[in-house]
């Protein structure tokens, strides 16, 4: 079944509804703060500065997360028109258990197959902004639940992979670096992998303040990547925020 529209302001929203004991805690402390400069005068200019340097970088955040997720084409996958499909593709989306992109893909492109994999496993990817999508947003009946180092897929049979927003909730690089492995076991010789994420680099500091740290840098994913006889033969920016790479096997030409 497909999934309705997305709705206005539902990145921004889901933004909040995912992360609500930091907006809480945040809000918490900015009420006690207002309180203590009302009730203590002598105090207000330091409540104000301490209140402010709590309220505006969330503020700058969620700022952020709107213009992301809400105004830009990102959820259109705009870069997606530019790939070549074929009736007889096999396709592959990967998730971390939450799925905001099959429907995209599959109503974009030309395929034979498209399988859906989650590999969300909570005991060792313990972000609990992902329990709560989770259960707002149940995965699609097709999905398949896997691990991050056993798809359940043949050797060189898959066409186009689409990692997005998914592989950075992979915390230790080791298993990183196996999961590539993995995607390169699976694809085809001409097949490419593409990869979307924030990065950590100065437009996600300004924009998400030290939540920048929950990302990885372009070396960080480059040399991951290259560990797992993989190379990135191209980047594209949806937004200053978010980058996809085009992913080959080494030795493929681009």
């Amino acid at each position: 079944m497909d999934r309705p529209l997305r709705q206005p302001l539902q990145g921004t929203i889901n933004i909040i509804r995912f992360n609500w004991p930091l907006y809480t805690i945040a809000l918490g402390l900015a009420l006690v703060l207002a309180i203590s400069g009302y009730l203590i005068p002598s105090f207000k200019y330091i409540c104000l500065i301490a209140g402010s340097a709590i309220f505006l970088p969330i503020l700058l955040s969620l700022l952020a997360s709107w213009f992301v997720y809400d105004y830009s084409s990102l959820y259109q996958l705009p870069w997606i028109h530019q790939l070549k499909g074929h009736p007889t593709d096999v396709i592959v989306n990967i998730n971390a258990g939450f799925d905001e992109t099959s429907d995209t893909i599959k109503t974009t492109l030309s395929y034979q197959h498209f399988y859906i994999f989650d590999f969300y496993n909570p005991d060792t990817h313990t972000e609990a902004s992902i329990k709560r999508a989770r259960k707002r947003y149940p995965a699609p009946e097709e999905t398949r639940s896997i691990q991050t180092h056993s798809i359940p897929l043949n050797d060189n049979s898959v066409d186009k992979i689409f990692v997005i927003f998914s592989a950075h909730e992979i915390r230790d690089e080791a298993e990183r670096i196996l999961f590539f492995s993995e995607l390169r076991r699976i694809l085809k010789q001409g097949g490419r992998i593409y990869l979307t994420e924030h990065l950590r680099d100065i437009a996600n500091l300004l924009a998400y303040n030290i939540g920048f740290l929950h990302f990885y840098t372009g070396n960080m994913w480059q040399c991951n990547i290259e560990q797992s006889g993989l190379r990135i033969v191209q980047q594209q920016k949806t937004t200053p925020f978010v980058t996809t790479f085009t992913i080959l096997k080494n030795g493929i030409p681009s």
